[in-house]
Parts: C-alpha cells; sequence; structure tokens
C-alpha cells in the first residue's frame, strides 16, 4: 500500500486512471475515437495540462498493441505525406499551450472537428459520386492540425479519422494507419512532455506501466469488437463519436 500511496492518487482518480487505461486499449484496437470521451473528464480532476501527461504514456502502450495487431495493413504513403507537417502543428502546440488555457485548447479543437465532420458527412452521403482532390494544402491543414490537437490534449483522434475516411480507408488499413502514425507521434511528443511542459516524470511511466493488464484487456474487448463490425457501420460508429467528442470539447 506504500508503493500506491506514494503516487499521491485518491482511490477515485486511481479509478479513473484505470478506466481511461482500458478505454485506450479499445479504442487502440477497435472502437476508435472513444478515447476522446474520456479526455474532459480526466482535464477535470487533475487539469488540463497535468491530465495529458498522464495520458500520453498510457496511449504509447496502446499503440505498441495496435501496431502488433495491425502491423501488415498501414499506409506508409499517407504517414510520410502528414508527418512534416503534423510535427509542425506539434511544435506549434507546444508553443502556445504556455500561453493560452485549457478551455480556449478545448474550444478551438472542437471547432475544428465540427468543420471536418461536416465535410465527412458530405462525402458519406454522395458516396462514390464524392470526388475528393489531392491537394497539398488539404494535407497540410490535416497534418498541423492533428499535430496541433494532439499536442493539446492529446485530442487528434477525430481530425485524423476525418482526414483517413474521406480518402475511402477500409476498416483495417483505417486502424493500422492509424496505430503507426501516432505511436511515431506520441512517442516524438514525450521530450516536449518532459522538458518544456514539465508534466511528465518517472511517476508518469510507472503509473503507465501498472495499468498494463488495464490496457491489455481492452485491447482484448477491442479486437472481438472490430471483427464483427462491417465497414459501412464502422464508418457510421466512427462519425458518431466524432461528433460526441466534438460536443464534450466545446462544452
Amino acid at each position: 500500500m506504500d508503493f500506491f500511496n506514494s503516487f499521491d492518487f485518491s482511490s477515485f482518480q486511481w479509478l479513473l486512471i484505470i478506466i481511461t487505461a482500458f478505454i485506450i486499449g479499445l479504442a487502440r484496437i477497435g472502437v476508435t475515437g472513444i478515447v476522446m470521451l474520456v479526455i474532459p473528464i480526466l482535464a477535470s480532476e487533475f487539469g488540463g495540462k497535468e491530465s495529458t501527461g498522464i495520458i500520453l504514456p498510457l496511449l504509447i502502450l496502446g499503440d505498441i498493441f495496435a501496431v502488433t495487431y495491425y502491423r501488415k495493413h498501414a499506409d506508409w504513403s499517407i504517414i510520410k505525406k502528414l508527418l512534416p507537417w503534423t510535427l509542425a502543428g506539434v511544435a506549434l502546440g507546444a508553443v502556445v499551450g504556455n500561453y493560452i488555457n485549457d478551455s480556449q485548447f478545448k474550444t478551438l479543437i472542437a471547432i475544428i472537428v465540427i468543420i471536418c465532420l461536416a465535410i465527412l458527412l458530405f462525402i458519406e452521403r454522395k458516396g462514390n459520386k464524392a470526388n475528393i482532390p489531392e491537394s497539398q494544402l488539404l494535407s497540410a491543414l490535416a497534418g498541423i492540425g492533428t499535430g496541433f490537437s494532439t499536442m493539446i490534449g492529446n485530442a487528434a483522434g477525430p481530425i485524423f479519422s476525418v482526414f483517413l475516411l474521406s480518402k475511402g480507408f477500409k476498416k483495417f488499413d483505417f486502424m493500422g494507419t492509424s496505430a503507426w502514425f501516432f505511436l511515431i507521434i506520441n512517442q516524438i511528443k514525450i521530450p516536449l512532455h518532459v522538458f518544456v511542459w514539465h508534466n511528465i516524470s518517472v511517476k508518469s511511466f510507472l503509473t503507465a506501466g501498472l495499468m498494463l493488464p488495464a490496457i491489455a484487456l481492452g485491447a482484448f474487448v477491442g479486437a472481438v469488437i472490430i471483427k464483427k463490425l462491417n465497414e459501412r457501420f464502422f464508418h457510421y460508429f466512427v462519425i458518431v463519436l466524432t461528433a460526441i467528442s466534438a460536443i464534450r470539447l466545446l462544452f
């Protein structure tokens, strides 16, 4: 008990962390987007910037499970195209993070997500008749938006989901590309959290290690769920979760 008491978490906070770990495993393998639902709760309990330091190591462990499961399903051309722009967005988020408050972060991200969601719904309505132009500007905006929002609150899932679904990604390619992309980005973010924001410490990594069984359980449940989802339902499922996430961020 002395070991757990050294973390200075209450019983309720431990429960929130365990639930978050389970949901991260679930999201990384099968139910993408659902992790957004716990971000506002953690922020309200631990504080905005502090909560990002708690959740990031958990996300990296979830990413490792995901790339192991979907290792054959990544589209590296998309990853390479977005990576430079996303890194620029991460850097911008790191700087801005010292000047605006958490409420402003969430409002800005929610507005971006809602705009992207409206575009995605239009695409889904048009079906095969929708023509998505290949535009360097659109890729740049998607990359910067993803990088900025993943640095500010680990909230990039909806933006990246909209981008991939607009490209017509199938279920497993969608999950595999997301897994590899965020494993790379989340590891790059670690030094910024440690040396710029000072919200990740050895305790953060120890906490993540203790949550490994919860992440593994979530990943197992996610693997069962993803096999039972058809393509069209999967797309609309992501859209609904994205909408819920954006509304929660906005308020």
